[in-house]
């Protein structure tokens, strides 16, 4: 390579897309983090990411919901 360019970020792995996710989800991201992430992560695996996290994180309430549920009908 010639002058001063620097060669392109690497792209994020599947597990890193995911535990970005599940990170901003919490709330908890440093802002260094949250910078790398900004340049290392592909935006559309971010949303499938987000949404599938977002998918089971409803249907695990519903799991919940049920099963207390059906816990208070057989007492």
């Amino acid at each position: 390579m010639s002058g001063g360019e620097a060669p392109p970020p690497r792209r994020a792995g599947f597990w890193a897309t995911l535990r970005a996710v599940l990170w901003s989800f919490a709330g908890i991201r440093k802002r260094r983090a949250w910078d790398e992430d900004a340049v290392r992560l592909d935006p559309r695996a971010v949303v499938v990411a987000g949404v599938v996290a977002g998918l089971a994180f409803v249907l695990g309430l519903v799991a919940i919901v049920q099963w207390v549920l059906a816990r208070a009908g057989a007492a």
